[in-house]
C-alpha cells in the first residue's frame, strides 16, 4: 500500500496555487449528460474522484476526453444513455448519485446502487429522492430496501420543494432535474455552498433559468433543451483552507494563489482568532504565522456559510499545538471524529463526548504510524506530522488522492519534509 512519510519541518514559506474544486467539478461533469452537445470543462483537478466520474460518464454512453496536463475534460453524450450505472464505479464515490437526474430525464428510467465514499457517517439520499418524487418520478420501494434506487418518469414537472436539511447533494440533484422539467420549481432551504452557485452558473450557460443559487431559496424555470458550453471550475476552497492551516501550524508565511476569500470567511475568522495574520493581496491571500503564538479557539461546524465540516479535522490539527484548550463541535456528520484516535497516537490527548471534542492544546506531537481514515482526516494527520518529533507514517493515502491534487509536491515546494512511497 502507498504511504506518506512525514518528518518535522520548519516554517513553510513560498506560494502555492490552488486547484479547481473537487466538490464543484463532480456535479458539473454529471450535468454534461443533460445535453447532447459537447461540453468543455476547464480547471479540472487531476484527482481520483474525477477519474471515477469520467469513467462513470463513459460507462453510461458518453464520449469523454481528458487532458490532465491542460486540466480539461470534454464530454459529449449525443447518443442514448445506459440507464443503469455500474456498481463497481458507484461504490467508489458518493457523488455517483449526481447522474441520476440526467439519466432519468434522458431515458425515463435510472437505476443506481446506493453510493460509497468516505466513512464519515450516514449521508442518506432521502432528500434527493424526495425532490425527484416531487418532480413526478416514481421510486421502486422494494428495490430501495435492497440498496438500489430505481427511478422512473415519463417526464418531470416543476414543484414546490422544501428540504428538511440544506443538503448539498440533494440541492444539486434537484436543480439539475428541475432545469429540464416542465414548469417552475421553487426549492426552499436549499444548500448555499459556492459549489451550488458554480453548478447553477454552468447550467445557466447551457440555457437553464435558475435564480437564487447561493441563497436558501432557488427558483428554476424549466426549459426544453440545453446546449454545449465551456466552463471554468471555481478554486477548491477546502484545499485553500488546508494550506492556510499548513502555514499556520508550522509558523510559516505562505501566499495562497487562485482562491476566493469570500468562500472561506469562517475559516479566515477562526485563523485570526488563533493569532494568525491574514492579508488580502492582489496575487492572493498571504498567511503569516511566523514569530506568532497560536492560541486556542472553539469551532462549530455548520452548513455554509458556517464553518465547513471538511475543514474540521485540518483545523483540529492546529488546535492540538495551540496554547489553551479548545472545543470542536461537529453538527454535520455524526462520525467525523475518527481522526481523533490518530491524533492521540501522536500525543494530542483529545477527549470526545458525543458531538464535541475537547482538545487540551499545547502538545508537542510525536511521530507515529497513523491512518488516513477519510479524505480530510488524511490531510490533517499530514499537517500534524509536519510539527511532530520524528517520523509520521501515514497509510491509506488513497483517501487523500481523492481530493488533493499533488498534495505532497505542493507541500514540498513550500519546504515540507514529506515523501510518498508507492508500493
Amino acid at each position: 500500500m502507498a504511504k506518506f512519510l512525514v518528518q518535522k519541518s520548519g516554517p513553510l514559506h513560498g506560494e502555492v496555487t490552488i486547484s479547481g474544486s473537487k466538490n464543484a467539478v463532480l456535479p458539473i461533469l454529471a450535468a454534461t449528460l443533460l445535453t447532447r452537445e459537447e461540453c468543455k470543462i476547464m480547471d479540472v483537478p487531476a484527482l481520483r474522484d474525477v477519474d471515477v466520474m469520467c469513467q462513470l460518464l463513459e460507462s453510461l454512453g458518453a464520449e469523454v476526453e481528458t487532458d490532465l496536463e491542460d486540466h480539461t475534460v470534454n464530454v459529449k453524450a449525443s447518443g442514448e444513455l445506459h440507464w443503469e450505472a455500474p456498481y463497481e464505479l458507484v461504490k467508489m464515490m458518493r457523488a455517483s448519485i449526481l447522474v441520476i437526474g440526467a439519466i432519468l430525464l434522458r431515458e425515463g428510467r435510472a437505476v443506481i446502487h446506493l453510493p460509497g465514499g468516505c466513512a464519515i457517517g450516514e449521508r442518506p439520499i432521502e432528500l434527493h429522492l424526495k425532490g425527484l418524487k416531487a418532480l413526478g418520478a416514481t421510486i421502486n420501494e422494494e428495490q430501495l430496501s435492497a440498496g438500489i434506487v430505481d427511478a422512473r418518469a415519463d417526464h418531470l414537472v416543476g414543484s414546490d420543494i422544501y428540504l428538511d436539511f440544506p443538503s448539498v447533494g440533494a440541492t444539486e440533484v434537484i436543480i439539475m432535474a428541475a432545469s429540464l422539467a416542465e414548469g417552475t420549481t421553487i426549492l426552499e432551504n436549499a444548500a448555499q455552498e459556492p459549489e451550488i452557485v458554480d453548478l447553477a452558473n454552468f447550467l445557466n450557460k447551457m440555457g437553464a433559468r435558475i435564480k437564487g443559487a447561493g441563497t436558501d431559496t432557488i427558483k428554476i424555470e424549466g426549459v426544453k433543451e440545453f446546449r454545449g458550453v465551456s466552463h471554468h471550475v471555481i478554486p477548491d476552497r477546502i484545499e485553500a483552507g488546508t494550506f492556510m492551516v499548513a502555514a499556520a501550524i508550522t509558523g510559516g508565511r505562505v501566499l495562497i494563489r487562485n482562491m476566493v476569500p469570500n468562500h472561506l470567511k469562517a475559516v479566515i475568522a477562526k485563523l485570526r482568532e488563533c493569532g494568525v495574520e491574514i492579508t488580502m493581496e492582489e496575487e492572493g491571500i498571504l498567511v503569516c504565522a511566523d514569530n506568532r503564538k497560536i492560541v486556542s479557539t472553539d469551532i462549530k461546524t455548520l452548513p455554509y456559510p458556517g464553518f465547513p465540516t471538511d475543514m474540521q479535522s485540518p483545523f483540529m490539527a492546529l488546535l492540538t499545538i495551540a496554547r489553551g484548550p479548545s472545543v470542536v463541535i461537529e453538527t454535520v456528520f455524526e462520525n467525523r471524529f475518527m481522526h481523533v484516535g490518530e491524533f492521540n497516537r501522536m500525543g494530542a490527548n483529545i477527549k470526545t463526548d458525543g458531538k464535541a471534542a475537547i482538545i487540551p492544546g499545547g502538545k508537542q506531537l510525536q511521530g507515529a504510524q497513523v491512518v488516513a481514515t477519510d479524505l480530510r482526516a488524511g490531510a490533517a494527520v499530514v499537517l500534524a506530522g509536519l510539527v511532530a518529533e520524528g517520523t509520521t507514517e501515514v497509510s491509506q493515502i488513497h483517501h487523500i488522492d481523492r481530493g488533493y491534487e499533488n498534495y505532497t509536491e505542493k507541500l514540498r515546494s513550500l519546504g515540507a519534509n514529506i515523501m510518498r512511497i508507492d508500493d
